[in-house]
């Protein structure tokens, strides 16, 4: 699965007439685009740091509610079982809070991942590694620079 985020997808749906924000908004499919994203550079976070020979396995897709509607989250698997995502875990199915924004604004702002995963484990509870975040950051920013 190629992840690629489709901004202009976004901007065709706001010339259209649909509302960027709400129930069905077009942010909805943009977070879902972001998280699937921030999965992909967690599982391979994870296994980057499994010595064992671990790799993906596939997808599972689950259906998020979020205030910006409901979607499909296609989130990735590893052979073993043993990844266990941050962002989305394995029984939610609801949308906190789009922590992944919030990772882009610390590191807009210049913190470095280190403290960008302590504030992110201070507000939220959520540990990530420094390696976690360095995925995240590196897989979005190119993104949404194009």
């Amino acid at each position: 699965m190629n992840i690629e985020i489709d901004v202009e997808q976004f901007a065709r749906d706001i010339k259209a007439g649909k509302s960027i924000g709400g129930k069905d908004g077009a942010l909805g499919s943009l977070i879902k685009q972001l998280t699937e994203v921030a999965l992909s550079a967690e599982i391979d976070s994870h296994l980057t740091q499994d010595l064992n020979r671990n790799r993906k396995n596939g997808y599972a897709t689950k259906t998020m509610k979020s205030e910006h509607g409901e979607f499909q989250l296609d989130v990735p698997r590893d052979r073993d079982g043993s990844f266990e995502p941050e962002i989305v875990k394995k029984n939610q199915r609801t949308m906190a809070g789009e922590i992944e924004d919030k990772i882009l604004a610390l590191y807009s702002h210049g913190n470095s991942y280190s403290q960008i995963a302590d504030l992110i484990e201070d507000i939220y509870g959520v540990g990530f590694s420094k390696g976690a975040i360095s995925t995240v950051t590196d897989k979005i920013i190119p993104m949404l620079q194009e």
